[in-house]
């Protein structure tokens, strides 16, 4: 069974694939072109190559394995009408990106950019205009594995936990759940509110103007999930109206962020180049879900994080 990656592992890693019987190519995923040699692959481990490699020449092609969370760059409907398997990496940057989003509610409510402005500018100035954490209420559009660990994370600074999802069903670490029908209450109660919800149709620009509008006038707004979560021009109306205490940008509608963005400009937005997801032990996790599934499949077992094509995560 022949698999090619996209990605090289190192030698003893890409050893250990081999080991369990599988014939492996690798060509770099921004170099990849269709061609004789991997016409005739079983499974392709990937992130993105699908703007240079056309699937639909690859007739053997029986599952992708992303390396990625999210799931938008892949050819969805073809993969659908050929009934492909698709599995993704899902839990495996949920530690560093629940890490992230602590940093940028700290770094929100204790005013950080000033203090490294006057730390620029070599001058001693207090600031007595900083917030408690504690005792505000931290909203996470989505329950899943990025917004538990962020949520895990924040146990210990009195803050209320509230969650939504598409059901209201409980999670373990939030201290209350709503459904995708309360929405509007939701974001109206909430001090804090963090998009970690999966991308979707439906899910496409559900932050847009008149949402931002049910949120309060001075709270904090964080996207990690995908930047057409949110509708960009909205939230650029809403800054300049005066809205928000903070925003974290870590994803946009289009990356890289483009130089002329007014985002780049209001002193209330703290933007990061798609970048939370990114730790020592990215390539580890990354590689033990691959190697797991790989295994798996030899075995004729039940895959890791097999993505319901249906419902788009």
């Amino acid at each position: 069974m022949k698999v090619l990656f996209t990605y090289d592992y190192g030698t003893e890693k890409m050893n250990s694939i081999k080991k369990l019987g599988y014939d492996v190519k690798y060509i770099y995923e921004r170099e990849i072109i269709n061609s004789k040699e991997i016409e005739d692959i079983d499974i392709l481990v990937c992130y993105n190559p699908f703007n240079r490699l056309d699937i639909t020449k690859l007739l053997n092609l029986k599952w992708i394995q992303l390396s990625s969370i999210g799931i938008d760059q892949a050819p969805i409907d073809y993969i659908k009408k050929k009934g492909i398997i698709l599995t993704n990496n899902k839990g495996g940057y949920s530690i560093p990106m629940g890490e992230w989003i602590v940093l940028k509610i700290l770094e929100i409510y204790k005013d950080s950019r000033y203090f490294y402005e006057r730390q620029k500018e070599k001058k001693w100035k207090i600031n007595t205009g900083l917030l408690e954490l504690y005792g505000k209420v931290v909203g996470f559009l989505g329950t899943g594995t990025i917004s538990i660990e962020a949520a895990k994370r924040l146990q210990g600074f009195g803050v209320k936990i509230y969650g939504l999802n598409t059901n209201g069903r409980n999670i373990k670490y939030f201290d209350k759940c709503f459904s995708l029908s309360n929405l509007d209450d939701f974001l109206a109660i909430c001090d804090i509110i963090i998009c970690a919800i999966p991308y979707t149709e439906k899910t496409h620009h559900l932050m847009n103007g008149e949402r931002l509008s049910k949120m309060k006038k001075n709270s904090v707004l964080i996207n990690v999930s995908r930047g057409s979560i949110l509708d960009e021009r909205d939230l650029i109306e809403k800054l300049k109206e005066g809205w928000f205490m903070g925003v974290a940008l870590d994803v946009f509608e289009n990356e890289p962020l483009s130089e002329d963005s007014p985002l780049w400009d209001f002193k209330n937005v703290y933007i990061t180049p798609h970048n939370s997801w990114v730790s020592e032990k990215r390539n580890e996790r990354r590689f033990e879900v691959i190697y797991e599934n790989l295994k798996r499949y030899k075995n004729n077992e039940k895959l890791l994080n097999v993505v319901d094509l249906e419902k788009g995560y």
